[in-house]
């Protein structure tokens, strides 16, 4: 069973979730693992606020997003299932996407079906796990009770359509469910809490002629994470996006093959009580029509809720195949240094 990876202030965006469920259960004569250094500022983490829930909801998925600092709101993307559903509704036949990313706080393993409807639009069904790892309780004197595991899930069904040549809109359907569970004898370890969400997006063309990509969207709208025989609840880490995007190369030599998309985002907490948005830079060049290379990179600006940082990646579409992969280059407080490589891998039909 593979270990927690160690918990650091400001590394994790699991962190307040994490101590919030956790600290019922220290009142029991149980030691559970310090996930904090220190409470206080370090409890937000880098993405959230202590009082939000399922903050794993916040973690970037697919290695496009991460090469283009998740600069992804007005992309047209077969990632979009985990960002806007809206930029779903361009993307042509249908596929099967494997995405895995190694990030500071655990393990992510998520899967995509996207399926073309023709003239009524796409769908698609995705899952995404996130597998913190595993850690033993101990009792006051030191002596291992059990072994706690933490993992979280979301489920998405995703729809797109395009409304005209210049609107495509899009809606994803979420179940979320965060697990702490023990292998022991610590039955009172145990904590579930689920919760739905969803999210709305909208991208337009709005300029005929030049290659101005609009986006828009409202993200983790839902009901309050509710623990299950408890009366604790957080709200979900809901968020709004705005962002454009324009192609500057194709666009100013036709004809040759080559586009550079250059894009910027502002996402800003729903209710407006953060009052530091967060801005993402990215930059995506693409040579070829069929076969295609990408070179990519992005600039998280991050305000109040993350830090600032660079990130880089690049792909790579071969006939039916494709393949991405990117990295952070963001530091940490571990010692292992940068997030690790996030890797996207898929097949068309």
């Amino acid at each position: 069973m593979p270990m927690m990876k160690p918990w650091r202030g400001g590394t994790s965006l699991l962190l307040a979730c994490l101590s919030g469920l956790a600290l019922p259960m220290a009142g029991q004569g149980q030691h559970v693992p310090q996930l904090l250094d220190s409470p206080g500022d370090e409890a937000r983490g880098p993405e959230g606020s202590a009082n939000e829930g399922a903050l794993f909801l916040l973690l970037p998925v697919g290695a496009q997003a991460v090469g283009v600092g998740r600069a992804m709101t007005s992309v047209s993307t077969q990632e979009a299932a985990f960002w806007n559903p809206a930029g779903l509704a361009g993307v042509d036949g249908s596929r099967v996407l494997l995405y895995r990313g190694e990030h500071l706080v655990g393990d992510a393993t998520a899967i995509s079906g996207l399926v073309s409807l023709g003239s009524r639009g796409r769908a698609a069904l995705s899952y995404q796990l996130l597998d913190v790892g595993s850690q033993d309780l101990t009792d006051a004197q030191g002596n291992v009770l059990g072994s706690i595991s933490v993992r979280s899930h979301q489920g998405i069904a995703s729809g797109a359509a395009r409304l005209s040549s210049a609107v495509d809109v899009g809606l994803n359907l979420k179940f979320v469910q965060f697990g702490l569970s023990c292998r022991g004898q610590c039955p009172e370890a145990t904590v579930s809490s689920s919760t739905y969400a969803v999210d709305l997006g909208v991208q337009a063309s709005p300029l005929e002629g030049r290659p101005l990509r609009l986006g828009a969207m409202v993200a983790h709208l839902g009901p309050r994470l509710h623990v299950v025989d408890s009366e604790k609840s957080d709200p979900l880490p809901s968020r709004i996006r705005i962002s454009a995007g324009y192609e500057v190369m194709n666009h100013m030599l036709p004809d040759e093959g080559f586009r550079l998309w250059i894009r910027a985002e502002v996402e800003e907490r729903w209710n407006g009580s953060q009052g530091d948005p967060a801005v993402y830079l990215g930059s995506e060049f693409s040579a070829g029509d069929g076969d295609m290379l990408h070179l990519r990179g992005g600039y998280i600006l991050g305000g109040a809720t993350q830090a600032d940082a660079a990130a880089v990646g690049f792909g790579l579409r071969y006939e039916r195949f494709e393949l991405g992969i990117a990295r952070s280059l963001a530091r940490s407080n571990l010692a292992t240094g940068s997030e690790p490589v996030h890797v996207t891998l898929g097949i068309g039909f």
